[in-house]
């Protein structure tokens, strides 16, 4: 700010999984080596997109810095167990990373200063409501939620990995600009997203396949692709150690509505077997307090040895309305059909659920959670 330079800063979600951290990762590390005069592309990622607007008329000025973010405290990092089991098994030290609680975005941007790239989202939350017009372009894989006009260019494409986007718009620009290890770091979070590719776990899209292609065919020399997935999936699953609140905190998304926030958790351990942590109640409640959650929705996930998945998932609220609120929607849902089936559950301010449609994962979940808000 006192240099009066302009940054423009590649940023993910909240919940800085894999796919949001080393999306911000790469394509900042694209944008700075093409510099400001292609640092929205010639041309959108292959395919039909959702929705492209135009980008931007003014592209960053030459001496611009571009900044990746990890869009979570630094003091979080080491609950992201899968993203730092890859940034240090490919030579990426922590120490040279930005986090979120490490930038002055909102004083950047009051100063004029600031250009936003959103990855792995394109909707902020209500807290960074006064950054909305710093937001120039948007490459994200979810279901368009919100319109963005000219000048914010909008890339939304239903592929697997929001990676699998980056690695197409680095693929596009000059020849030589992709590295190994930013190649790796690309292959390894496509698989990870993807289930290994597995056709099973319904995640994977003909340009994720093609992505994971094209990175094997220019470094012959990356990791078998089971190899790869077995450690991060690993990697992801270890939530030994770990408290109900950093379990919570791990895979954390939150929803707004007009006048309630509810979180939603990715878990990594059986439903059942989260239920009857000691103490839980207690914990949920805390949980919520601390953060001025009106609800938590927990989804748990595990798969089997063909990478099919198995979810289950869990609505607490002290509030009855809003709990049967929300457990109406997520029965009633019809896009998709979640095929709910209840679960016994120890507490009566915790309704649990069998899920029987396995491939609607969290993403998809979200819009009917939102709907209901």
């Amino acid at each position: 700010i006192q240099h009066h330079r302009e940054v423009h800063v590649v940023m993910g979600n909240e919940a800085c999984d894999l796919d949001s951290a080393v999306s911000a990762l790469a394509l900042a590390y694209f944008l700075a080596q093409v510099g400001p005069s292609r640092w929205l592309g010639d041309t959108v990622a292959r395919g039909t997109p959702h929705r492209v607007s135009p980008p931007r008329q003014s592209s960053p000025a030459p001496g611009a810095a571009f900044v990746p973010v990890l869009n979570i405290p630094r003091a979080d990092f080491a609950l992201r167990s899968e993203t730092t089991f890859l940034l240090r098994d490919r030579g990426v030290p922590a120490a040279s990373l930005i986090f979120r609680d490490e930038i002055d975005l909102a004083g950047l941007h009051h100063a004029g200063l600031l250009s936003l790239t959103l990855v792995d989202h394109h909707v902020l939350p209500g807290a960074d409501a006064a950054l909305e017009e710093a937001v120039v372009e948007v490459l994200d894989h979810r279901p368009l939620e919100r319109d963005r006009g000219p000048p914010c260019r909008v890339t939304v494409e239903p592929v697997g990995s929001c990676a699998t986007l980056v690695t197409e718009r680095i693929a596009q620009g000059p020849p030589g600009l992709l590295d190994r290890t930013t190649a790796a770091l690309l292959h390894g979070t496509i698989l990870l997203d993807c289930i290994n590719l597995s056709p099973a776990a319904g995640k994977a899209t003909p340009r994720d396949v093609a992505c994971v292609a094209l990175l094997e065919e220019r470094f012959p020399d990356l990791p078998p692709r089971d190899g790869v997935f077995g450690a991060l999936q690993a990697a992801k699953f270890d939530v030994s150690g770990l408290t109900t609140e950093q379990m919570l905190r791990k895979d954390l998304k939150a929803l707004s509505g007009d006048e309630l926030v509810v979180a939603i958790s990715g878990i990594y351990v059986d439903l059942e077997t989260f239920l009857l942590r000691p103490g839980l109640l207690e914990d949920l409640e805390a949980f919520c307090q601390a953060r001025g959650y009106a609800a938590l929705v927990a989804m748990t996930v595990s798969f089997n040895e063909r990478h099919e998945p198995t979810r289950k998932l869990a609505v607490y609220s002290r509030s009855e309305t809003l709990r049967g609120t929300l457990c109406r929607a997520l029965e009633e849902a019809t896009t998709p059909s979640l095929h709910l089936q209840p679960l016994p559950s120890p507490w009566p301010c915790v309704g649990a659920f069998a899920q029987g449609n396995a491939l609607a994962s969290r993403k998809k979940v979200l819009p009917v959670l939102r709907a209901a808000l």
